[in-house]
Order: structure tokens, then sequence, then C-alpha cells
């Protein structure tokens, strides 16, 4: 028997919740749909959704797995609950950024954030940016911090610029 995660997210949708899990995991490499269920005839009286329609889609992302729930329009997602998207290359970074970023907010926020065509918030950064934001020479991450200011979407060699004083930033 597979051992159950000890904390999933569960991520509340309008109705789109297997549509989502299916978007999810055609854009990350390592990932897959689990089970999903479906409302009953019970309860008809309080969720108002057909019996067979999707309650929940379980799906997994690079080995963390997340519950996606058709609840409702009740409940909206905002920045308080974001997912960073940690990458090894500019390529990389490119990539997840158009992926998620498709159909979503066109007005991306600074330091990497974006909102997908869900309302969802992520942040795709380079795994290097906390090292270099944690470098104890406080100019070095003072010139980062601007860099990271200055963009939508980063750049790592902008960073690295920074990092190394080879560029002024305004």
């Amino acid at each position: 028997m597979a051992t159950m995660q000890k904390i999933t997210s569960n991520l509340w949708f309008d109705s789109e919740a297997e549509e989502a899990a299916n978007y999810y995991v055609s854009i990350f490499k390592n990932a897959k749909i689990g089970k999903i269920s479906r409302y009953g005839k019970e309860g008809f009286e309080i969720h108002q959704r057909p019996a067979g329609s999707v309650l929940t889609v379980e799906f997994t992302l690079e080995g963390q797995t997340y519950l996606a729930l058709n609840g409702g329009p009740h409940f909206k997602f905002n920045e308080a609950i974001s997912f960073i998207v940690n990458c090894e290359t500019q390529e990389e970074i490119d990539y997840y950024w158009n992926k998620l970023s498709e159909g979503g907010d066109k007005n991306a926020q600074q330091c990497g954030w974006l909102k997908d065509k869900y309302g969802l918030s992520w942040q795709v950064a380079p795994r290097i940016i906390s090292e270099m934001l944690t470098d104890p020479d406080s100019k070095k991450t003072e010139a980062v911090m601007r860099a990271v200011l200055n963009m939508k979407k980063i750049e790592i060699k902008k960073l690295e610029e920074a990092y190394h004083q080879e560029a002024v930033l305004s």
C-alpha cells in the first residue's frame, strides 16, 4: 500500500479542477493524474453538483501531491498562497514562465511572479537566487535585490551581472 503524503495542498476551483489538473500535469515533466472522486446524489441540496461530476482530482507535480476540488465559486485564489518553481537554467525559467502564464494575467508582477489562467500565483526563479540573496556581502545582496525588483521574468544573466558588480542596474 502506498504511503499518503502527510500534508497535501488543496486547490479550490469553481468547476475547473480536472481541466486545471490536466493543464498542470501537461506542463511539468514529472507529473501525473491520480485518483478522481465524483459527486453522488447525496448532499445535492448543499453542493448542487450533478451526480457523476468531478468532486476532486489528485495530481502530482515533481513528487508533490495536490488535490484539486470543484467546490463552487465561493473562494478565489490570491497571492497569499503561491508556488515557487525553482529552475536551474534560463531555458527552464523561460519554459515554465511561458507555459504557466499562457492565458493568465498579462500584467505580470515583478520578481518572477505570474498568475496563471486559473488565478493561481507562481514565482519562476533560479535556484541560485537564494544563494545570492543570502551572501554575507550586503553590497552584492542589495545589487541582486535591485536587479530582481526591476524584472518581471527573472533573467539569470542580469542577476549574475548585478552579483558580480559587472553592470550598474537602475
